[in-house]
């Protein structure tokens, strides 16, 4: 990796809100999206291999990090229209496109809406509402999802951790991780500073509780399968293969790929082995 590429933040103001930015590096767009409760942040390992060879894009998705957090819109095709118009601001349309969690929703609706401007897709950790999601939501055989029903009801989830946000989400990243001492400290007080401010922990939720309209979304999407490339990449200890096999159903060309020793926070726990992966799929 060179050392003149540096990244830089900025804001922009598409379809209708704030959406705050990273982007770095020369070449063509690859854009990376974040999941909950997190933000572009999550990818500050990863980026610097890439700013070589490609332009890299790693928004605040809409309600997340320093983006806006407004009334509405955090259905996945709302949330995947702000990142359409972020890319086209930047003067850019062909993209390679990376999703994780709550961002792997948002890329899947993405590239089902535009589908000769997605190159290739990565999609990293989740399953989809209507095509997955359902049997991860049962409690009975995935006592540790509890927390997709939980964050999915108005209002309780907010009153029950305002003012103990910093102890909810310390235990809440260090659940889902192999490695518990994989997000420092620093890393989770920069996402629970964020979730403090006024709206955070509402607009943070609110991407669950669209989960309805979601699959609607989802599954008029899915009577056409993507034809771009599509890698599906599970982590050994979350949902595995599952991301893989739940994709076969949406996408016609479909890698499945599973990072042992890994939990839920791909891009943390394990960067190197995310990048050896994304090299020669994105090439």
């Amino acid at each position: 990796m060179t050392e003149h590429y540096t990244v830089k933040h900025h804001s922009a103001h598409v379809n209708g809100i704030r959406v705050r930015y990273a982007i770095g590096g020369e070449g063509p767009p690859l854009v990376l999206l974040h999941g909950f409760p997190q933000s572009s942040r999550t990818w500050r390992h990863v980026i610097p291999e890439f700013i070589d060879d490609y332009t890299v894009i790693a928004p605040d998705l809409r309600g997340f990090g320093d983006s806006d957090r407004p009334a509405s819109g955090y259905d996945k095709r709302t949330v995947a229209d702000d990142v359409f118009a972020l890319v086209h601001s930047l003067g850019f349309k062909d993209i390679s496109l990376v999703g994780h969690d709550v961002g792997m929703l948002v890329a899947y609706e993405y590239a089902a809406q535009h589908r000769e401007d997605v190159r290739r897709l990565v999609v990293m950790d989740s399953v989809l509402p209507g095509f997955g999601l359902d049997a991860v939501m049962d409690v009975g055989k995935f006592p540790h999802v509890w927390h997709v029903p939980f964050f999915s009801i108005p209002d309780v989830a907010e009153s029950l951790i305002a003012g103990r946000e910093r102890v909810f989400f310390t235990d809440f990243f260090r659940k889902f991780s192999y490695d518990p001492n994989a997000l420092l400290g620093e890393d989770i007080d920069f996402f629970v500073d964020r979730l403090q401010t006024a709206g955070g922990l509402r607009s943070a939720f609110a991407h669950y509780r669209t989960f309805p309209l979601d699959r609607a979304n989802n599954e008029e999407n899915a009577r056409v399968k993507l034809t771009m490339p599509v890698l599906a990449v599970g982590a050994e200890h979350s949902l595995g293969d599952m991301v893989g096999q739940a994709m076969r159903h949406l996408a016609e060309d479909v890698t499945p790929a599973v990072i042992n020793q890994c939990g839920h926070w791909i891009p943390e726990e394990r960067p190197q082995e995310l990048v050896r992966l994304l090299r020669p799929f994105l090439k």
